[in-house]
């Protein structure tokens, strides 16, 4: 194990109850009415940052709460005047599930940053750095420009006989020399053990000049433990969740975590008192996501089988909803245990979006059709022909064969193939753009925007819209 010299400090704390504690739990159904109240607060309580947008919180606005995802963000950055807020990005996938055109990319990290983003937290989900070259080089050009901004590139922790601590270090390098600002070890799974920990953060922070950041999941129930040993190893910032929204498949919760390193040199400096206020806000939101189902019991107690399977808690839960919308709840055990044989004929991607919902969504088909790649759904036909970049092992060339037959592969940087989109999504969507952002999510979610602008349209009298007197920020590219 690696030992270090690293000299005590004060920890920061990225606050995730407004993104990833409720993707995590219920499947990211938290409205923007109801995480307006509470945001001042949040905004008082000195965190390193807050995470408010990004990863599936775009999606489920559109989807699911009839709202618009950049009223959100802006709504929130109109009350965090304090904090940075940061979003999550999936490289080249932005917020979506495909790769999109370098001016796709470029145009959404500079509508992010305008939009009031300040933290871009960049990851590729196969640890493939050529799917973030181009929104670092992006969100670098636009901090620049906006005299503001953050590029935070994330190493996507998991493990198998292709992953070590040693090459997610030299990967931590390489992400340096792209430009990163910080480097987030992103533990989607929960799958970091304390003393791995300690080990991967002390060689990290020997080998980088840049601060580490650490995010991981409490679903195998280890992960107070390993921010305790990353902490002791030099970590700078950990996240964690207002403890209503916290545990289970979500982050640690914020609360113990301050108070265990108060009086400390590990000492975050929160108030535990403004802490316990904001946790009483969301009490009673937990017990309505409790009593109306969407928090189901499935992701919030301690499942040391994660370790083994290495679902995600956005996966998980997002595993239980589809199960249940087929009405079969029963076979919930048994997709679990089909996933890592699906990740392994992949060539072991980590499991987060969209590999993991890739994985996931092929491991569900496997177990309902009772028959392995009986059907095969085109998002792993992509993954298996390099659509999303080169898996970490070898794809077996029976399972290559079984799904997507004598198709050639890519073994160029995928979005090398794409030509620019921009253009041509403006006029398919012309109709319905009544702010430049509208574009983008056009691009991203096509006929989910579509019925979100309709619904928009219709309900003008009852919307929250801004969007004609608003100052506009956004450029085109």
């Amino acid at each position: 194990m690696a030992k270090n010299n690293v000299q005590p400090k004060p920890v920061g704390i990225t606050e995730t109850v407004l993104r990833d504690a409720h993707q995590s739990l219920i499947a990211t159904r938290m409205s923007t009415d109801e995480m307006l109240p509470i945001v001042e607060k949040l905004d008082n309580v000195g965190y390193h940052s807050l995470e408010a947008w990004g990863g599936a919180t775009f999606d489920a606005c559109l989807r699911f709460l009839n709202e618009d995802p950049w009223e959100r963000l802006r709504k929130i950055k109109d009350k965090a005047k304090k904090t940075p807020l940061q979003m999550l990005f999936r490289g080249q996938n932005i917020l979506g599930y495909r790769h999109y055109a370098d001016d796709i990319v470029k145009y959404f990290v500079q509508a992010s940053i305008a939009n009031g983003i300040d933290i871009l937290r960049i990851f590729d989900a196969l640890n493939d750095v050529r799917n973030l070259e181009c929104a670092i080089n992006a969100t670098k050009e636009y901090c620049r420009k906006e005299g503001r901004g953050h590029v935070q590139a994330t190493v996507c922790y998991t493990t198998s006989e292709f992953h070590t601590n040693e090459k997610f270090v030299e990967l931590a390098k390489q992400l340096e020399g792209m430009g990163a600002d910080s480097i987030c070890i992103k533990d989607m799974a929960g799958l970091l053990r304390p003393y791995v920990t300690y080990d991967l953060v002390s060689k990290m922070k020997a080998a980088v000049k840049i601060p580490i950041q650490l995010h991981t999941h409490y679903t195998s129930g280890e992960a107070s433990m390993v921010y305790l040993k990353a902490i002791e190893a030099g970590v700078d910032v950990i996240d964690c969740a207002m403890s209503p929204m916290a545990m289970g498949t979500s982050q640690p919760p914020t609360e113990p975590i301050v108070a265990a390193l108060q009086g400390t040199p590990y000492d975050t400096g929160l108030d535990l008192d403004k802490l316990i206020e904001i946790c009483d806000y969301f009490k009673p939101l937990r017990e309505k996501y409790i009593s109306s189902g969407l928090m189901n019991t499935k992701v919030m107690g301690v499942d040391v089988n994660t370790l083994k399977y290495q679902v995600p808690g956005g996966m998980l839960s997002n595993l239980v909803s589809q199960l249940k919308q087929q009405g079969r709840e029963d076979a919930y055990e048994d997709v679990l245990k089909e996933v890592p044989r699906v990740r392994a004929d992949l060539g072991y991607p980590p499991l987060v979006t969209p590999s993991s919902q890739i994985v996931g969504t092929q491991a569900v088909l496997n177990v309902l059709m009772g028959e392995r790649y009986k059907m095969v759904s085109k998002e792993t036909k992509a993954i298996v022909k390099g659509e999303y970049g080169k898996c970490p092992g070898e794809i077996a060339p029976d399972i290559v064969k079984k799904i997507i037959g004598d198709e050639e592969r890519i073994t160029c940087r995928p979005a090398d193939l794409l030509k620019p989109e921009l253009e041509n999504m403006k006029k398919e969507c012309a109709e319905w753009i009544r702010q430049p952002e509208d574009v983008l999510s056009y691009a991203l979610f096509d006929q989910v925007a579509v019925k979100f602008f309709k619904y928009r349209e219709a309900n003008l009298d009852k919307v929250d819209n801004t969007l004609v007197d608003r100052e506009n920020k956004v450029y085109p590219v």
